[in-house]
């Protein structure tokens, strides 16, 4: 038969292979393992750290938009406020300048009627006047020549025509 020299088992190289695996398995896990292990942590809790921070940081962007949405609904509702009071007194004020304008017109006609009341006063004195002095005037017409009754009744009828007729005119 033949050797089996190629494959031969050597227990002591078996168990020194073992041997070596088992340092270098330990080696490994001392030296090599445990220090990635660690960076590994340590970046998963940086990783944590900053997931962690730019929730806050979003949650005070929440905040902050809900505040400046309150403050622009509050300043949207201020500036409504402001326009309704701003054209409330503006109305006040047109109503008040109408008023004033219409006490002043009244007053002017009221004014101008009183005026006219005293022009047509004088007026009626001045005929009133008048009539005196046409009177007077027919009288001494009539005193200085001799009036029959049919002239002086023609002459009474013209001056009560003419006065009836300065009345109607000026009135």
């Amino acid at each position: 038969m033949q050797s089996l020299d190629v494959i031969s088992v050597n227990l002591w190289q078996i168990l020194i292979s073992i041997a070596n695996l088992i340092i270098l398995f330990f080696l490994i896990k001392k030296f090599l393992f445990k220090p990635v292990k660690k960076m590994l942590a340590n970046r998963q809790a940086d990783l944590d750290k900053l997931y962690r921070a730019a929730d806050e940081a979003k949650e005070k962007a929440e905040e902050s938009e809900n505040y400046w949405k309150e403050k622009l609904d509050s300043a949207d509702a201020e500036a409504e406020a402001i326009m309704q009071k701003a054209t409330d007194s503006a109305k006040w004020r047109s109503e008040k300048i109408l008023e004033e304008a219409k006490d002043k017109a009244d007053g002017i006609i009221r004014q101008a009627e009183t005026e006219a009341v005293l022009e047509r006063k004088k007026a009626t004195e001045g005929i009133k006047k008048e009539i005196v002095s046409v009177s007077t005037a027919l009288t001494e017409k009539l005193l200085s020549r001799e009036i029959n009754i049919d002239d002086h009744r023609s002459m009474i009828d013209s001056a009560i025509k003419t006065i009836g007729d300065d009345n109607d005119a000026n009135e």
